[in-house]
């Protein structure tokens, strides 16, 4: 027997939990397959554990920091972070248990925890059951890549799906890999005193960033203890005495060892495309992932294909826009389809301090446009009273824009970075010239305001115009 759908949902993760959810509030009859648990990447192995034991280890450098706010104790006081991995746990434990099948089944949708199989181009096998759809969206997400490396798979390494479920912090930690899992999972447990090191293959981490916000952002790490190999590639991997010994090479062929008790891998992620017999549906697929059109249409006109799966960008904001886009094709006739469109994607990198960007590097928008046709406004933290006050005036507001004014890059390093380039994001997105931002009324004392003190610099450029100057003086009293 045939069990038939309006909407089949494959995966049950960012994208696939606001799909099912989108679809079922256009009373589509709707089916939510998942082969482990809802939730995903993101609440079992990336943002809420990550954020929870960023969390943690904030509240650790803070306390190690007090007296630097004038909070002296009357003995001294040892952090003992042996139970901070249990917390990580019952925190997404938590955020799991609003994700729950009964949760979802509840709002009529239903969920099958299994692993699906395409059978021909509007079917597919579950648990045993053949479900049929008028359209289906894949959403199954991607996985931790773990290179080829002689010696890796004879170890115990950790990748973000293995790492909170530690028993207890190891003593020392190596990170492969300088992109931001590896760097925010290295800071966090540096800051619980664990000894880390970072290996990585380029001459910078974070090497996709503005190179001007990242250096801050290394300068930062560096001071605070972080062991950071750049231009060096891991080639071979020893366990011995309970400790990994890893040999790295750098670009003139060098060989060094480096050890540590435990090897977390952090160097990319890949599309979940294995299992699912795609052929058989007639869906075309790489190890890049799904392919889709602008509409994230794939290669059968009755599957769409969203979030880590198909997008260029791999965050879980992202995989809820996409899922929107999916179900709004997917549901209505083509007169009311939306293109993807990905040229605000806003992104930010939750270490201390925090690391935020939307639109095009410095590099990028020279390339793109010439020298001669952006301008470039910074401002640092030091210039805002309110992180003089919190004591966090390490940071940089750097903005680019065309010659019409318009944003066309934002890139902040500093504390609460992520909050702070939203207002970038929205002037970026509405096409509003950064000068007008500096005519809006922000809140004393907020960091926000350096927004403001930034979006001053291209207003008084153009006050010091011979022309409106000129203006001006005819207009004022004498």
């Amino acid at each position: 027997m045939i069990e038939q759908y309006d909407i089949v949902v494959i995966g049950g993760g960012s994208a696939g939990l606001f799909a099912a959810s989108a679809a079922i509030n256009q009373k589509a009859k709707t089916c939510l397959i998942d082969k482990n648990r809802l939730g995903g990447d993101c609440t079992w192995s990336g943002c809420m554990p990550s954020k929870a034991l960023l969390k943690s280890a904030a509240v650790a450098q803070l306390f190690k920091k007090r007296e630097d706010y004038g909070l002296a104790t009357d003995k001294e006081v040892k952090i003992i972070a042996a139970d901070v991995l249990k917390h990580v746990r019952s925190v997404r434990e938590t955020i799991g248990s609003h994700e729950t099948p009964d949760v979802f089944e509840a709002r009529g949708i239903k969920v099958i925890i299994g692993t699906p199989e395409f059978k021909s181009q509007d079917t597919l096998e579950v648990n045993g059951q053949t479900i049929s759809a008028k359209k289906f969206i894949i959403c199954t997400g991607s996985h931790p890549v773990v290179p080829l490396i002689e010696g890796l798979s004879d170890i115990d390494y950790l990748t973000n799906q293995t790492i909170f479920d530690l028993k207890k912090l190891p003593e020392s930690m190596i990170v492969l890999g300088g992109g931001p899992i590896g760097i925010e999972l290295a800071q966090a447990f540096l800051r619980l005193g664990v000894r880390v090191t970072v290996v990585e293959m380029m001459d910078k981490i974070m090497f996709r960033e503005d190179p001007e916000v990242v250096e801050m952002l290394e300068k930062k790490l560096r001071t605070e203890g972080l062991d950071v190999h750049t231009g060096k590639k891991a080639v071979k991997f020893v366990r011995k005495d309970g400790q990994t010994i890893v040999s790295l090479e750098n670009k003139n062929g060098t060989i060094e060892t480096i050890c540590g008790e435990k090897i977390l891998v952090a160097v990319g992620r890949a599309p979940n495309v294995e299992g699912l017999n795609l052929e058989a549906c007639k869906v075309e697929y790489s190890i890049k992932g799904i392919k889709v059109n602008d509409y994230l249409q794939t290669t059968n006109s009755n599957i769409f294909a969203c979030g880590d799966i198909a997008s260029p960008y791999q965050f879980s904001h992202v995989a809820a826009y996409t899922a929107y886009l999916c179900v709004r094709n997917a549901m209505f006739k083509k007169l009311a389809w939306s293109k993807v469109n990905y040229a605000n994607v806003p992104w930010a990198t939750f270490t201390s301090p925090e690391l935020a960007r939307v639109g095009l590097t410095e590099q990028e928008a020279i390339s793109k446009f010439g020298k001669d046709k952006i301008r470039v406004y910074r401002s640092d933290y030091s210039r805002s009273d309110r992180a003089i006050t919190d004591l966090v005036q390490d940071g940089l507001v750097k903005l680019i824009t065309d010659k019409k004014g318009l944003v066309i890059g934002a890139h902040i390093v500093g504390a609460e970075a992520g909050e702070i380039i939203q207002g970038l994001l929205i002037a970026k997105s509405l096409k509003i010239p950064l000068s007008k931002l500096a005519t809006i009324l922000f809140i004393y004392p907020t960091l926000s305001e350096l927004i403001k003190k930034t979006a001053a610099q291209p207003l008084v450029e153009s006050l010091n115009n011979p022309i409106l100057k000129a203006v001006i003086g005819i207009l004022k009293n004498k």
